[in-house]
């Protein structure tokens, strides 16, 4: 584990519970995640990345051909990594199912998010780890530090606006509209207020946050892809690194 962030490991929610509409037929019999680049599956190269930044701890919530992943996966021993499941009968959005994945994570505070279908392959999550010293020391409590991406040609009109490290919806054209990578720190107090196993969106929570300033975030220009078509998933198996 790298001695840096020893103190600010913290545990991580994978998010593979959605149908993947756009990827079908390949998603009819597999689950999104477990698409696979270069011979490993989406969750794969989470998976490894995580235990190369030190993180021991990770959930994985599932819905659609759930059972699946957890024969691939199993308790992650083949990651060096301890992996429980939070299944959902049926997909609750993504706030819903990190409010019900909540007791799997155990934290205090904040736990790392990651959406299932997103190829980032060289992001350094251990420089993100060491955002949480300056989370936790600031006078008003951060509640969500959100990767911020350039936007892709398939949505270019972006997510939020990030200026001096604050996200926001509209800073009035004096920020950098950007895309969200579907790569956070969350804190538990974000969704303190939704029921668990009620289906909720993540979006009504952060414009709130946001709203009262409590919203960070900072760009990311290495690679980063939003798996969400098979031409994408075509694209990129097919590339050379």
């Amino acid at each position: 584990m790298p001695d840096s962030i020893g103190a600010n490991v913290i545990p991580c929610l994978l998010l593979a519970a959605g149908r993947g509409e756009r990827m079908r037929p390949l998603t009819d019999e597999t689950p999104k995640p477990l698409l696979s680049i270069k011979g490993k599956s989406l969750l794969a190269w989470h998976l490894e990345a995580l235990n190369t930044a030190g993180i021991q701890d990770v959930v994985i919530n599932h819905a659609w051909l759930g059972q699946k992943i957890e024969d691939a996966l199993g308790n992650g021993h083949q990651f060096h990594l301890n992996i429980t499941y939070s299944p959902e009968k049926t997909a609750l959005e993504t706030a819903g199912g990190i409010r019900q994945a909540l007791p799997h994570l155990n934290t205090e505070d904040y736990f790392l998010v990651i959406n299932g279908d997103v190829f980032c392959p060289h992001f350094p999550i251990e420089q993100l780890l060491n955002t949480l010293t300056v989370l936790r020391n600031t006078q008003k409590p951060i509640l969500a530090h959100l990767i911020m991406v350039p936007n892709p040609a398939h949505h270019p009109e972006g997510d939020f606006d990030l200026l001096d490290a604050r996200v926001s919806e509209n800073l009035s054209g004096q920020g950098e509209k950007l895309t969200f990578s579907g790569i956070g720190l969350y804190h538990r107090d974000l969704f303190k207020n939704l029921a668990i196993g009620k289906s909720a969106k993540l979006a009504p929570l952060l414009r709130d946050a946001m709203r009262e300033n409590q919203v960070s975030g900072e760009k990311y220009t290495g690679p980063w892809h939003d798996v969400g078509t098979p031409q994408r998933l075509q694209e990129l198996n097919a590339a050379h690194e």
